[in-house]
Parts: C-alpha cells; structure tokens; sequence
C-alpha cells in the first residue's frame, strides 16, 4: 500500500478521535462505580458476589475497549485521512462575460434581418447556449443604461432578460458607450483577471466617451470585444407613430435619419483595452470568433490545467467502525463457567 502523501484533508475532527474515546471511557467508569455502590446497598458483600457470579468483567471490558475504537475510528474518518494521487485533467472554467446591448432606436434599424436588435440578440442567444461555463450578465443602454441581467450561471435567466429587451427598455434616447461600458465594469466581479465585455452595437457613440473609458477601464483588467451590428452603408431608421403607421425618423432639421455601423470606433474601443473587433456578419458568426478569442485568452491564462488530488480513504475506517460495533452487540457479558456457590 502506497501511503505518499498521508494527510487528513478535515483535520478538525480529529479531537474527536481523542476525546471522545476518554470522555466515553470516563462514563462507563462513573457507571462501574455508581452499579457498584447500588448493589452494596441492596446486599451483604457475600449476597452480592452470588449474584454477580455469572457476571464476566472481563467480557464487560471487552465491550467497552470495542465502543472506544468505533469511536476512535469515526472521528478519524470524519477527519478524511488521504494517501496516494490521482491525476484529474480539469475542463475549462470559462470567463464571466457580461454583454453590453445597444437598444438604442438606431437598432431598430433592418440593413440586416429581421433588424439589427433582433439579430443580435439571436447571436447571443445562440452564443450563451454554446458557451456552457462561466456566467453571463446583460447591460442594456441607449442614451443611460442599466443591468438587465447580473452576472448567473442560470441561462434560462439570462435568455428571459434578454428577450425582454426592445428599444423601450432604456427610456433615455441617445447612444453613450462610455456610460454603458462604466456599468458593465459595476455588474463584473472585481477579484477577475480578466474582465470580459461583449459590447454589441452599431458603434454611432453620440457622447463620443467609448474610447476614453474603454481606456480607462483597460487599465482595471477589463477586455472588450466589439460586435458590429449592421452594414456600412446602412439603412434609414423606421418607426412606429402614435397612429400605428410606420414612418421613417427626422432629425431636428427634418431630414431622414440615416443609421450606418461605425466599425472604425468600435475597432479602436476594442483595441485599447487588448480585445479585438469583429461584425456580427448576417449570420451571427462574429460572436463564433468571440468565443474562441476567449477560449486562447484563457487558455493563455493557465485555466486549463491538470490537478493531482488526494484520495480519500475514509471508508476503510467506516467499515472497520461498523465491525467493531457488529461485533460488540454480538458480546455478552456472561460468563461461559459460571462457578459453583460457596
């Protein structure tokens, strides 16, 4: 038998080893001695050696010194001694990733079907699903934003949140990363190495604060990969009057409303805090590469990684104790020759 690396892994209960044993066998002496003083007050000492005769201590002994080691033994197993190693590979633990949506009415905009919120937030659907370690957290934001979603390993909460989100869900219109990426940094866990941000937007930053707090936010360990979402050339932005009629969107000088997706800001958002830049494309698959960035990313990291653990050994002591105690209820405290009275 190997006994490399013997140690108690629960080394707390191993005063239960210790004293129970004499707290038990201090009990079992007090009892001896009150049985002692009852009889002597029931009976003359030749009375009483008569009606002990078939009465073996030695028997009694035994008994006792069984209890003591099923004791013994109990709190050693519950101290889980452990000897020997086993190599366990460990699977990916995966990085939180807290996704930060633009739900601004820009997003309403169909350059890509059904429209560009829509599309997005099939991808990430899709992307939490395939993801399957670590947790994930929802801001959304227009002109304000808020957290959706904190940061759970429930993905059925997740997704619920996310499909609640429309282009009513932040009542401040507008777009302002810079302020969407300072509440993404609120919803993380600050012990992280690496703070991961998906921001998915058509990148039109009308604060024009992204690239400063992106910055900024750099240097507290966060990550951002951003996910365009849209054409280039863009599309007019519709929507939906009081009369229920569609109509397109005027600016305050009465000309139409033309979204475009600015890939040349959100490249720069992503590359100042080391992350990268892809569009979201027309199938989702920009998210595909955002996953496997995260993956080289934590695999850089050392998080895949293989582990030596002790082996618990515990259950040879349950099954010594569960002797001792069979055998000591199999005892009796008779003798076998009981001697003839005087």
């Amino acid at each position: 038998m190997n006994l490399a690396d013997f140690h108690f892994a629960e080394p707390s209960w191993l005063w239960l080893a210790l004293v129970a044993p004499v707290l038990l066998a201090w009990l079992h002496r007090r009892a001896a001695q009150a049985r002692r003083e009852q009889l002597a007050r029931m009976a003359s000492p030749h009375f009483v050696r008569e009606l002990t005769a078939s009465h073996s201590p030695a028997r009694r002994n035994f008994k006792s010194l069984l209890l003591l080691a099923a004791l013994a033994l109990a709190g050693l197993a519950l101290a889980r001694p452990q000897w020997g190693r086993v190599e366990t590979g460990k699977a990916w633990l995966g990085e939180d990733v807290v996704f930060v949506l633009d739900c601004s009415l820009s997003m309403t905009t169909s350059d890509v079907l059904p429209d560009r919120m829509q599309r997005a937030k099939f991808a990430m659907l899709d992307f939490v699903r395939r993801q399957s370690h670590g947790r994930v957290g929802l801001v959304a934001f227009a002109g304000s934003a808020f957290i959706q979603c904190p940061l759970t390993f429930d993905a059925d909460a997740f997704e619920e949140t996310l499909l609640s989100v429309d282009a009513k869900t932040i009542p401040v219109a507008g777009t302002d990363i810079g302020r969407a990426l300072n509440e993404a940094y609120r919803a993380m866990d600050k012990s992280s190495r690496h703070k991961m941000v998906v921001l998915v937007t058509d990148g039109e930053d009308l604060e024009k604060s992204g690239i400063v707090v992106a910055r900024n936010l750099a240097t507290n360990g966060m990550v951002i990969f951003a996910i365009g979402v849209g054409t280039p050339a863009g599309k007019e932005i519709q929507t939906v009057n009081v009369a229920g009629q569609p109509e397109l969107v005027r600016d305050a000088k009465g000309e139409i409303v033309h979204s475009r997706l600015d890939e040349t800001t959100l490249r720069q958002i992503a590359e100042v805090t080391g992350g990268s830049y892809y569009p979201l494309g027309v199938l989702g698959d920009g998210l595909n590469k955002v996953r496997s960035a995260i993956h080289a990313l934590d695999s850089v990291s050392g998080r895949r990684s293989s582990a030596r653990n002790g082996v618990d050994r515990f259950h040879w002591l349950i099954g010594a104790m569960l002797v001792l105690l069979v055998t000591e209820s199999l005892v009796g405290t008779r003798r076998r020759n009981i001697p003839p009275p005087a």
